[in-house]
């Protein structure tokens, strides 16, 4: 018997308006962060943070449309040949391009189980 899950994003649960796709709980991974992001054309709302707290590092990969992330003042394109990891402890911003973003955001801290933040569970507010 495989083990795996397939699923279509756009029949995948969202919060926030339909801009954070609980891809990780659809897909029942376990072991890492990862949460699909749609943003419409030209947003720039979406919150700069960082992990300290929970060290956490993450990956970004654009999956449609474009963007960038800006990383403590620095400029990296999100265009779908590029791929963006940015540590705990840094300050990081994503912006959307003209044509809206839609990107894959994967993460975890090194050396330590993944733990599951509530608000990225199924049926979660």
């Amino acid at each position: 018997m495989s083990d795996y899950t397939a699923k279509c994003i756009k029949d995948m649960e969202a919060g926030f308006g339909g801009g954070f796709v609980k891809a990780r709980a659809e897909l029942g991974v376990t072991a890492f962060g990862m949460q699909v992001i749609q943003l419409p054309p030209d947003y720039s709302d979406y919150p700069e943070h960082d992990h300290a707290e929970s060290a956490q590092e993450e990956v970004f990969v654009a999956l449609d449309g474009s963007g960038w992330i800006d990383i403590e003042g620095e400029r990296v394109e999100l265009d779908g040949d590029t791929l963006v990891r940015v540590g705990p402890q840094t300050r990081r911003k994503v912006y959307a391009g003209p044509q809206g973003l839609r990107m894959l955001a994967i993460g975890g801290a090194p050396g330590q189980p993944y733990k599951i933040v509530p608000s990225t569970e199924l049926g979660a507010a």
